[in-house]
């Protein structure tokens, strides 16, 4: 087993969320270096800390990639070597599961609830929940549980920017018979999203109840433009690439067709929001979850 190192950087709350946010938009990110953030305490919550997991000594380059997270210039580190231990479940210790609308999701070092009108998803952290940002996908599935609780009808659904692949997979426990589109820019969640599939039991393919994943930037993609258009579209990525696919996305939707965003911050909920009106979609409700806003829009109906 290789040795097992982290890096931890200490700093205030919104530092540590820039850095992270940072870490989305790094697309030569070296994956065997795992990211977490969390508070240092519940009654410290403006101090945090950031986690970076390594299964080797950290080399120049490592701390180097940490650092360049932190735009104002990099706090301190501690570098430690860890016990000998598996290193990725080193980085799910302290990640607790998500109970969001009617799903619970958890990674394998915790059980499942086994609930009646509960579905629970397994997804390793690692994979899962690198930014640390729980707060965007649990918005996400609580306003997926309330779509369909208002008697929304989705046959047709793409999950953009999927990473894990759980939005796709909360979607299609919502809707079984959909047809089911999932993208991400990176190619390497082609093979996590199919390994969490098959984890999952959710079935792989192009026909309804199945989830056909691809690696695509944005909208971008001549299958993505074939398979639609869609009733819904679901977008947790980052502000900046909301406002610019907002054309796309309204384009993409049949008309009265749903769009779920997420990724943003309150602060940056207007200009989002911005975009949106200007490509023909309406805010049907909103739902904020610490800093984060999570947007139901909808596209207008010609008359």
């Amino acid at each position: 087993m290789p040795q097992s190192w982290k890096i931890t950087a200490y700093a205030p709350r919104t530092t540590i969320e820039a850095a992270l946010l940072s870490h989305e938009d790094v697309l030569d990110w070296d994956p065997e270096i795992v990211l977490a953030g969390s508070e240092l305490a519940d009654d410290r919550p403006e101090e945090w800390r950031l986690e970076a997991w390594l299964p080797r000594k950290p080399r120049k380059a490592d701390k180097a990639a940490v650092a360049a997270l932190f735009a104002g210039g990099a706090p301190e580190f501690e570098i430690e070597k860890l016990p000998e231990n598996d290193w990725v479940t080193q980085s799910q210790q302290g990640l607790e599961p998500i109970r969001a609308g009617r799903f619970h999701v958890h990674t394998p070092d915790h059980p499942s609830l086994a609930l009646p009108d509960v579905t629970d998803f397994v997804i390793p952290a690692s994979q899962a929940f690198g930014t640390g940002q729980h707060a965007t996908t649990a918005g996400c599935l609580a306003m997926l549980t309330e779509m369909k609780r208002c008697g929304i009808v989705i046959r047709n659904l793409a999950d953009v920017g999927t990473g894990s692949g759980l939005l796709a997979f909360a979607a299609l426990d919502l809707w079984p018979r959909a047809l089911a589109t999932a993208s991400d820019i990176d190619p390497v969640c082609i093979g996590v999203v199919e390994d969490n599939a098959r984890l999952n039991g959710v079935a792989m393919g192009a026909r309804p109840g199945e989830l056909t994943m691809l690696a695509a930037d944005g909208m971008g993609h001549p299958l993505i433009e074939a398979r639609g258009p869609y009733d819904l579209v679901i977008a947790n990525i980052l502000a900046g690439p909301l406002v610019a696919l907002a054309p796309e996305f309204a384009r993409a939707l049949v008309p009265g067709g749903h769009l779920l965003l997420s990724g943003l911050l309150e602060t940056q909920e207007a200009q989002v929001r911005r975009a949106c009106r200007r490509a023909g979609l309406r805010l049907a409700a909103r739902l904020v979850k610490g800093d984060w806003s999570v947007l139901w829009l909808r596209k207008r109906i010609s008359r």
